[in-house]
């Protein structure tokens, strides 16, 4: 950002303004708190989709929504100097491409991701950031007084607006990794940790020749079951319950594990990649597919650098660099066999470490 300075006349569409000064830009950088949360407010009381069918005088929006026309109006004032919305004549306001992404009907919507953003399930942990830094463990439990998937099970508003959210994100990822890699490769794959299985159902649309197997928990294969109907694959879909650190499939070709190592610290990754390890067995065609953010270098933007925080401050998990993916694969007997892109979502292909000799013909069969 700093090398790229244009204020908020860039989103806007505005002449470039002079670059302000280096105290300036660090205060506009320490206000993304209060900006993100006027956002979230926009869209927990629906804007975005109120203005759908197109401009509307404040006073209607704040009817539609149920809000104080004069508070809304000062909202709306600060996201449209941020390019999220757009005052049009004076109190008449707009959607603009970023509020599209606000609306909760359109594809690729962020509503959903941004209310999570915006919850106490974020936020909070945030307030106690330097608790973290000092400590470096997670600091999830001390507010809320238990782990955080288990405050989710026990709070069901929570637990269902995370999923939401995650859904949104894994469908916007989805198309990412089929077409960054030829799934196709393989007979037959093993989606551990896989969920309720959108990803292997869209790998399985992509490549009717492939099966494919999904372990989860319990609760959650069972709700895979009505996925992979849904998506007319179920001929092709083993679901099996089970656990990443426990006794996992043996003998197939390919297992994919998709966002699941950054919730972990390196030793239980670590954990979990050895008992993929020992699935795959001494087959040297067998593939290990880890599907994650490789951060960008050092200086360089990237917003899985913001993520690293979360995963910090949530679990204990991390993001990591391709220096710090092939440490934690080596140690678990695992050696990285592409060029996986840095500052991006991507496929880390990996064999067990020493098992060469296997021809493409072989991995495909």
């Amino acid at each position: 950002m700093d090398g790229n300075w244009h204020g908020a006349s860039t989103m806007t569409g505005a002449p470039p303004q002079a670059r302000p000064p280096a105290q300036a830009r660090l205060l506009l950088l320490t206000s993304g708190k209060r900006i993100s949360q006027v956002i979230y407010a926009l869209a927990e009381v629906g804007v975005a989709d109120v203005l759908a069918d197109g401009p509307l005088p404040v006073t209607e929006i704040a009817e539609r929504t149920a809000t104080d026309p004069d508070a809304l109006r000062r909202l709306l004032r600060c996201a449209s100097a941020v390019g999220v919305f757009t005052e049009q004549d004076e109190g008449v306001y707009a959607l603009t491409e970023m509020a599209e992404a606000l609306r909760s009907d359109v594809p690729g919507s962020q509503r959903d991701m941004v209310l999570f953003n915006g919850s106490d399930l974020l936020w909070f942990p945030y307030g106690e950031i330097v608790s973290g830094l000092r400590t470096g463990r997670p600091v999830f439990s001390e507010i809320f007084g238990s782990e955080f998937f288990d405050h989710l099970r026990a709070n069901p508003e929570a637990g269902a607006l995370f999923d939401r959210a995650m859904t949104r994100m894994s469908a916007a990822t989805t198309g990412r990794f089929l077409d960054a890699y030829d799934f196709g490769r393989f007979a037959d794959v093993v989606d551990v940790g896989g969920g309720r299985g959108h990803f292997l159902a869209g790998l399985l649309e992509r490549h009717p020749h492939v099966r494919g197997t999904l372990v989860d928990q319990p609760q959650v294969v069972t709700e895979a079951a009505a996925v992979m109907a849904e998506r007319g694959v179920a001929d092709r879909v083993r679901l099996t319950q089970g656990d990443f650190f426990g006794e996992l499939p043996s003998g197939h070709r390919a297992y994919i594990l998709k966002a699941v190592l950054h919730d972990w610290n390196d030793e239980d990754a670590a954990a979990i990649l050895r008992r993929v390890g020992d699935a795959m067995g001494g087959d040297p065609g067998a593939r290990l597919l880890v599907l994650e953010h490789v951060l960008a270098p050092a200086n360089v933007w990237d917003h899985g650098k913001v993520l690293d925080i979360d995963m910090m401050l949530r679990f204990g998990g991390r993001e990591r660099d391709l220096a710090e993916w092939r440490a934690l694969l080596g140690s678990a007997g695992f050696e990285i066999v592409n060029s996986p892109g840095a500052g991006q979502w991507t496929v880390i292909e990996c064999r067990r470490t020493g098992a060469t000799g296997a021809t493409e013909d072989q991995e495909i069969r």
